[in-house]
């Protein structure tokens, strides 16, 4: 059943919910580079150990030929840092404050039916249901701007 609710709401291209009362504040500076996690979740063992292991297979399925170690090296490295870096690429995300419980729901882009940030204005109401894990914010112009929630505090 389709739930509605008259909110504030703040859009910003950050996830990193360390800013309280994050519906009031101004998106954050960007920090130091090095203050910052790496992209990837895994350390550098763990990425040369799946190096090391997709090098292999490369080598089983290219038919065992000797001599290009370094290819399938620079194969699999290649590989496994494109796979690293889109798995953990942030996505833009809205942030909905609903009686106290602040919402993430990150959204594509490219499916977004041509929604820009902007088109919301920090603090109006506006109209969003939930369903499944899902988080729809009906934009102003009529159209549903579809999020996945991947966070809630309060």
């Amino acid at each position: 059943m389709a739930q509605f609710a008259r909110l504030r709401v703040t859009i910003n291209s950050k996830t990193d919910m360390s800013t309280p009362n994050r519906h009031l504040a101004k998106p954050a500076p960007d920090s130091n580079p090095q203050d910052r996690p790496s992209q990837s979740k895994f350390s550098e063992a763990e990425l040369r150990e799946a190096m090391r292991r997709r090098a292999e297979e490369i080598y089983e399925k290219s038919g065992r030929i000797p001599g290009r170690d370094l290819q399938n090296w620079f194969m699999a490295e290649a590989e496994i840092r494109r796979e690293t870096a889109t798995r953990f690429a942030r996505k833009p995300a809205v942030v909905v404050n609903v009686e106290g419980v602040q919402y993430v729901g990150e959204y594509d882009s490219a499916l977004a039916s041509g929604y820009t940030p902007g088109e919301f204005v920090a603090g109006d109401p506006v109209r969003v249901r939930f369903e499944s894990g899902k988080m729809f914010v009906i934009r102003p112009n009529g159209q549903y701007l579809e999020t996945t929630i991947i966070n809630t505090a309060s």
